[in-house]
């Protein structure tokens, strides 16, 4: 039997779910008043730009793409040859949930997978693999990705992105920046956004707007101007240059200009707080990863699943057997994790 959703009008599976935060909706609406340029050639696009220019402290080039997808594979793709490889952690997006995207727009450059704790690049096991073999039989390594905040919520901080960008240096590697959920790892480091990218050796990063509050998008940013040279035709040839840029640049303008971004990043990151702490004193749970961004990652006994989802409930379960995420977004309130809660503890006592 399907079960109507209707009783929980905010959901845990994922912050995808949430819709547009009024501060990037009113830009969209303001960028709809009258006519204006076309493929970006606007006032909005421009304002948006400068305003990543301005958190970033640097010159750098921005475009803006549909979603993170095409964003990191285009990039990635700009990055490298076919013969090349690309260095991820073995739960990286780009591995698990791209469908091939990388593979496909680089026209198969090979992704090889690196393991490390909490969802983190370990630094020994990555020179491992770019030491492993030098003959031309084998996919020359070229970049490597790191994600930010993890897809486990974990957080790099700025010296382990340090490290890993002078390990890059020392074998000729590019650094790239899966920043899907960017704002929620700089709203919890309580840091400059410069500090974690291109003052620790970040070459590109493509910066996540979707799940911090805008409808669609994500801004490719490049620190190291040289590597985007011709970007722009790789996203004119992939279909990802939108005629009316103006809506997907503006809501960045109401993201950025006044803080937003960082506001929506620090609420979120709270409420997955405090469902770690509503869940702490639940024995039939077990948290599997520490919450340092906007989900809490937990073991629930296969029961418990089933019963939270007959009532309604969502959420994902892709991380081994009993392993819940449990998601919260920018419009998440108390009153909504106070709810999940307290049907888990519910459930879990009856």
């Amino acid at each position: 039997m399907t079960v109507s959703t209707s009783v929980h009008p905010r959901q845990f599976a994922s912050d995808n779910y949430a819709g547009i935060c009024p501060e990037a909706m009113q830009a969209m609406i303001e960028a709809n008043v009258d006519h204006s340029g076309a493929y970006g050639h606007d006032r909005w696009t421009s304002r948006a730009a400068d305003l990543v220019r301005e958190i970033f402290e640097t010159d750098c080039e921005v475009f803006f793409v549909f979603n993170g997808t095409a964003a990191n594979s285009l990039v990635l793709a700009s990055l490298c040859q076919s013969y090349h490889s690309i260095l991820c952690h073995e739960l990286a997006h780009i591995e698990t949930d791209e469908c091939g995207a990388p593979e496909f727009f680089s026209n198969g450059t090979k992704l090889l997978q690196v393991r490390g704790d909490a969802g983190k690049l370990n630094v020994d096991a990555l020179e491992q693999i770019v030491t492993k073999r030098t003959d031309v039989h084998f996919p020359k390594p070229r970049v490597i990705s790191v994600t930010q905040a993890t897809e486990v919520g974990t957080v790099y901080r700025p010296s382990e992105i340090g490290e890993i960008s002078e390990l890059a240096k020392a074998y000729g590697l590019r650094l790239h920046m899966d920043g899907a959920r960017f704002a929620n790892a700089v709203a919890s480091l309580d840091i400059a956004p410069s500090e974690i990218t291109w003052k620790a050796g970040v070459e590109a990063l493509c910066f996540g707007g979707t799940k911090n509050g805008i409808h669609v998008g994500d801004a490719v940013v490049f620190f190291n101007r040289e590597l985007a040279y011709e970007f722009e035709y790789r996203c004119k040839q992939a279909g990802q240059l939108c005629s009316k840029m103006r809506f997907m640049s503006a809501p960045w303008v109401g993201l950025l200009q006044d803080g937003t971004w960082l506001k929506n990043a620090g609420h979120a990151n709270a409420m997955a707080k405090l469902l770690e702490k509503s869940l702490q004193d639940v024995p039939e749970i077990r948290q599997l990863h520490p919450t340092e961004a906007n989900s809490v990652f937990v073991e629930m006994p296969a029961t418990l699943i089933k019963n939270l989802r007959h009532d309604g409930w969502n959420f994902y379960t892709f991380i081994g057997t009993g392993g819940c995420r449990l998601m919260c977004a920018w419009d998440t309130q108390p009153e909504d994790v106070k709810q999940l809660a307290d049907a888990i503890k519910q459930l879990a006592t009856a």
